[in-house]
């Protein structure tokens, strides 16, 4: 990136061969935001060296098409709505498995066992990546997978960032799909678990899902608000207090990095 120094804006390619001059105006005055929240219309004026007239004309055309808007109190403009969906738009295109590969590597190597990455749709956890453990006995894959979100340690853990009324929202009725006997049955049990939850830092899941599974798991919130979890599985016969403790506090470290990439 090089510096124009007859316009004082940053230019990312060759110049083009038949310039619009007017485009390059609401360009340059939109590349104005990276470095002040809010633009005056004198300072627009000013800043391209064109009539104020001009200028409110290029400002007009960018508070139609969101891009900017005028602030009430101050008339001064600041970014619009557009440019926060463009950029959440941008945000969501970068492949979250990619940027979670290497911290599920990590946790995989601290324990030895299989890890999951999931997201939430809607009541159902949906299982998009994992490392399978390499013991005799183990937790298989569920990469692929979508199970009821209240029957699993990642599900469960995404569930309790959502506020009561958004919960309420998801499972209307009482009765909760299950998938064992020792599934979560009613949203009453639920809503109790996931306040637990919140006060643990860390869901967990005894056999819930599958007879002779246990899980731990830990969710993030991705830039668009897409909830996220990452689980580490065990064989129930291998699970005890002291490793379900352990696994969450590695587990809450593990989704605290993958967190920091994403913001």
């Amino acid at each position: 990136m090089s510096s124009d120094p007859m316009n004082g804006t940053s230019k990312h390619g060759p110049p083009p061969q038949y310039p619009i001059e007017s485009v390059d105006n609401a360009l340059r005055l939109l590349l104005l935001f990276e470095t002040q929240p809010s633009i005056r219309l004198t300072d627009a004026s000013n800043y391209l060296g064109v009539a104020s007239s001009t200028a409110h004309r290029l400002m007009g055309m960018l508070l139609y098409r969101g891009f900017v808007r005028q602030n009430p109190a101050t008339r001064a403009y600041e970014p619009g709505q557009a440019l926060s969906s463009i950029a959440f738009a941008i945000r969501r295109q970068v492949d979250i498995r990619a940027l979670a590969r290497p911290v599920l590597e990590q946790l995989f190597q601290q324990t030895g066992e299989t890890v999951h990455f999931a997201t939430l749709e809607r009541t159902d956890a949906r299982f998009l990546d994992a490392i399978e453990s390499s013991r005799a006995v183990r937790v298989g894959s569920r990469q692929g997978i979508t199970l009821p979100a209240n029957c699993t340690a990642t599900g469960k853990a995404m569930l309790s960032r959502l506020t009561q009324e958004q919960l309420r929202a998801l499972y209307p009725n009482k009765e909760l799909p299950v998938l064992t006997e020792n599934s979560i049955k009613t949203r009453t049990n639920l809503e109790a678990e996931l306040d637990e939850i919140r006060r643990a830092g860390y869901a967990t899941s005894r056999e819930e899902s599958e007879d002779g599974v246990t899980s731990v798991a830990v969710a993030i919130t991705g830039p668009s608000g897409a909830l996220f979890g990452i689980n580490v599985s065990v064989p129930a016969h291998r699970m005890s207090d002291k490793l379900r403790a352990e696994l969450g506090g590695m587990i809450r470290v593990a989704a605290e990095n993958l967190q920091g990439l994403l913001l």
